[in-house]
């Protein structure tokens, strides 16, 4: 191996460092004019690593110190690029450019003060790896198909990433909302609720809140409770979504895909940023951002983000009120180990509404009339819901040479959560008004932890270059859960009147119910001139028990599990990618046998093939993809029956494109479709045929915006959105239709600083700026969700 700094790179030193003049009036085009494009593939890392193995190939002397480049990243450089654009992307993202000496020489300096952006570095660092630059929309490398920090170009399976701008701009309030643009996600599982983030992949609906990932680990929440976790968006960086089964990597997970949440990181450059918001039903909200070095060799850095905030819903008398901090510190003790500590506390004293309407009234007329979309079904004096979420944890790595790299991602999570809701199920007579009531009561606690171990090793074999990687993760679960339910008292739909609070025929249900497991995998990613390969094995061994201390009675299941993933990609000159993948997941089953026995684990497998384009040296990337995916071991039973058995079948396949270009230097552009077609296969309960529900055939959307830069609206930035969401079925038996609908969300901002006011920014943001009146999905005819009306916030922000 040649280790950093070393070859033309290490060649020039002398001369970098006694200041060689610079020809006068000679820039780094005017050299690279004389100098063909040519394809590299260089992996993202170590900056003096990415920049001697560019010098070599290109054939150029490229002189640098070493302290230039210790301890900065590059995001690589993949496809055909002269030596200009070449070196430009790889210091993308640092204060450094390349400037021409003559005779094919080029020398690193620090951009001169005052031309230098005075936004710190976008760069982002995930379970040791660059992830490279993000170009507005665009990000050019994810970490979560492979646990390496991989070009999108060269993954072999859809990818998509939802970056810091693109989540500003969209004036997204939840994570869920953040992928209303992303194609194969369907956002609309609970319509106006933001209680969790349901995330509906390929058409997989069930427990899809267990499909969120945080910085590289589950973020274990259990779905079988009310102990589901959420991160707000204000505090992340990016969010990449991986489509198809992925358990390879990550262990038991549902095969339409997983949503990797990337946290804020502290800067290594000084970032000061506050901001208030005020909007319709009464929202406000403060936050801050601060980051920055801690010493003087910037070998330490800080970052503290907080936010407050709170509103009406479109729900009468149910509110959201949330306050949440996240601090975090990094630490260089040298060049080959960091370590990063993270921390994040959440308060929610107030959930929000989360419960649906009969589709009788809903989706059409009952008794000539229609339920609104601010009704109310629960009790005002009654209702309740409280969350407090804690996690800590770390990410260190340590390189031993130019080959072995480890890391160890570790992240413990405590929470609470108190319920207590009144619920409408039904109507009371087939000609009544009034819908019957339950009541719902929840007091749970919740306590995990999760590590991954990871080796890595970048080696040369033959004419095969090799990014190893092998791995072993344990987690473990505990949930504390006190139950109550109860019968309220019915209430007119069309006219309610509240205030009657009587409960009855309460009962409880207490349960301890705990989850380990341990996977064991292996991953070889393998370069072969322009063809990339990936393969990887993973065994897991996971236990689940139920403790019923009401009853007694206690129930354990343990399964051993083996899952695999491979996948093939051509990457031609000119930045088309073709490739053809198969992948694997399982996930354990929450329906339970004849004997109170839990079912076998559901298990995924996925075709899929597809084509990704690349322009050279753009900030465009357009992908299209084809999938099929069987789920096995599916929860079935006869209508008769209370027990369920493993005999149903899913069968999801589909088309999905997207576009994410940058027109020129003012307009960037998102565009997707999806098309999903999914069916029971297999099922006892007579849906076999069937489509099931909350799964839309059909979805569509674009998003553009664009920047003023000149005139008399320099400093203005639009944008404007459409979402198109195809009808669904309301219920399993496929009886009745939730009708498609379309959505025009906004942006208008402003910078201040062309007003002499610098650092200050404001926008207004418009979500279904034509306030639709929908239904979202349907559950089933008993449960309809109403989509969310029209939402409009105006934010300040000042960077100082």
């Amino acid at each position: 191996m040649t280790p950093p700094c070393a070859s033309r790179l290490a060649l020039a030193i002398l001369c970098a460092s006694l200041g060689a003049p610079l020809l006068p009036g000679v820039a780094l085009a005017d050299q690279a004019a004389t100098v063909a494009s040519r394809s590299y593939a260089i992996p993202a890392g170590d900056l003096g690593e990415a920049l001697n193995r560019f010098a070599r190939e290109a054939g150029i002397n490229l002189s640098a110190t070493p302290a230039q480049t210790r301890g900065l990243q590059s995001g690589g450089l993949n496809g055909a690029y002269s030596v200009e654009a070449g070196l430009a992307r790889l210091l993308d993202g640092t204060s450094l450019q390349a400037e021409g000496l003559g005779g094919g020489s080029f020398v690193l300096r620090e951009v001169p003060a005052g031309s230098a952006l005075e936004m710190p570095s976008t760069q982002v660092f995930a379970l040791g790896n660059a992830l490279g630059s993000e170009q507005g929309y665009l990000a050019t490398h994810s970490h979560v198909a492979t646990k390496t920090s991989k070009a999108l170009l060269e993954t072999s399976q859809s990818v998509s990433v939802v970056t810091r701008e693109q989540i500003d701009d969209q004036g997204s309030k939840t994570v869920q909302q953040a992928m209303r643009y992303t194609p194969g996600i369907f956002t609309g599982q609970v319509g106006a609720s933001n209680r969790y983030d349901y995330v509906v992949m390929r058409g997989f609906a069930d427990n899809s809140v267990d499909s969120i990932y945080l910085d590289g680990l589950k973020t274990m929440g259990d779905s079988g409770t009310f102990s589901s976790m959420q991160v707000d968006p204000y505090f992340l960086e990016r969010i990449d979504v991986l489509k198809g089964p992925s358990s390879v990597l990550y262990g038991r997970s549902l095969p339409g895909g997983l949503v990797a949440l990337t946290s804020k990181k502290p800067l290594y450059e000084d970032y000061r940023q506050v901001q208030a918001t005020v909007g319709n039903m009464n929202q406000k909200g403060v936050g801050f951002d601060f980051s920055g070095p801690l010493d003087d060799e910037k070998r330490i850095a800080y970052r503290l983000v907080g936010l407050g905030k709170g509103s009406d819903t479109q729900f009468d008398h149910a509110k959201d009120e949330r306050y949440a901090i996240a601090p975090s510190l990094a630490i260089d003790f040298s060049e080959d180990t960091s370590l990063t500590l993270l921390g994040y506390l959440q308060h929610e004293p107030n959930g929000g509404y989360h419960s649906g309407v009969p589709a009788e009234g809903s989706l059409f007329q009952r008794n000539g009339r229609r339920i609104d979309r601010e009704f109310f079904d629960g009790e005002p004096g009654l209702d309740d819901f409280d969350r407090t979420q804690r996690m800590f944890g770390y990410q260190l790595e340590h390189r031993f040479d130019d080959v072995w790299t480890a890391r160890q991602n570790f992240r413990y999570l405590s929470s609470d959560v108190d319920l207590s809701q009144v619920y409408g199920y039904g109507w009371t007579t087939p000609t009544s008004n009034e819908l019957n009531r339950y009541f719902s009561g929840a007091s749970e606690e919740l306590e995990a932890y999760i590590i991954d171990n990871m080796v890595q090793a970048e080696f040369d074999w033959g004419d095969t270059r090799h990014t190893l990687l092998t791995g072993l993760d344990y987690q473990r679960r505990k949930t504390h859960v006190d139950w109550t339910s109860g019968v309220s008292t019915p209430l007119n739909a069309f006219d309610p009147v509240y205030g009657n609070e009587t409960l009855s025929f309460l009962s409880e249900d207490n349960h301890t119910r705990r989850l380990e497991q341990t996977g064991l995998y292996v991953q070889d990613l393998i370069d072969l001139d322009r063809w990339r390969f990936s393969l990887g094995l993973r065994q897991d061994w996971v236990e689940v028990s139920d403790e019923n201390r009401t009853a007694n009675s206690k129930s354990d299941d343990r399964w051993n599990k083996f899952t695999g993933r491979v996948g093939v990609l051509y990457l031609f000159d000119n930045g088309i990618a073709p490739y053809i993948s198969y992948s694997e997941s399982f996930n354990p089953n929450a329906y339970s046998d004849a004997a109170g026995k839990a079912l076998e684990p559901t298990e995924g497998t996925q075709w899929e093939t597809g084509l990704k384009f690349q322009p050279e040296g753009s900030n465009s990337m357009y992908t299209a993809s084809v999938f099929h995916i069987t789920q096995e071991n599916v929860a079935s039973k006869l209508p008769q029956d209370t027990f369920f058995t493993s005999v149903g079948e899913v069968r999801s396949q589909g088309l999905e494109l997207e576009a994410n270009t940058q027109v020129n230097e003012n307009l960037k552009v998102l565009a997707s479709y999806t098309y999903t077609d999914i069916t029971y296969t297999k099922a006892l309960d007579g849906n076999q045929g069937n489509t099931p529900n909350q799964a839309p055939k059909h979805m569509a959307s674009v998003w553009a915006a664009y920047d003023f830069n000149a005139g008399a609206l320099d400093g203005l930035r639009t944008g404007l959105g459409v979402r198109y969401v195809g009808k669904t079925w309301a219920d399993k038996e496929n009886t009745l239709h939730v009708p498609s609908y379309t959505l025009v969300d906004a942006l208008v901002s402003y910078d201040l600083g062309k007003l002499g006011m610098k650092g200050l920014d404001v926008s207004l943001n418009a979500n279904n700026l034509l306030d639709e009146d929908y239904v979202a999905s349907c559950y089933s005819l008993d449960f309809c969700y109403f989509g969310e009306k029209r939402n409009v916030s105006a934010t300040l922000s000042y960077q100082f």
